[in-house]
């Protein structure tokens, strides 16, 4: 390995290891805030799939694609 590649694989390394002695506290937090990011995720998917299907229907009721 070359000393850039080294260099950048043991700053990985380091920053792995700092999340690794965070505070149970703080990972807490983190893994609140994934929940809540992916139940976001969860419900804008979920609005997009109706939009999808409104979109084909009025496709359809103006003749824009086969029934």
């Amino acid at each position: 390995m070359s000393p850039a590649t080294e260099n950048l694989a043991l700053e990985h390394w380091f920053a792995i290891r700092g999340l690794l002695d965070r505070q149970p506290e703080e990972l807490l937090e983190i893994k609140g805030h994934h929940g809540i990011l992916g139940h976001q995720y969860a419900i804008i998917s979920k609005r997009l799939d109706r939009m999808d299907e409104r979109v084909l229907r009025i496709e359809k009721w103006l003749g824009l694609v086969e029934a």
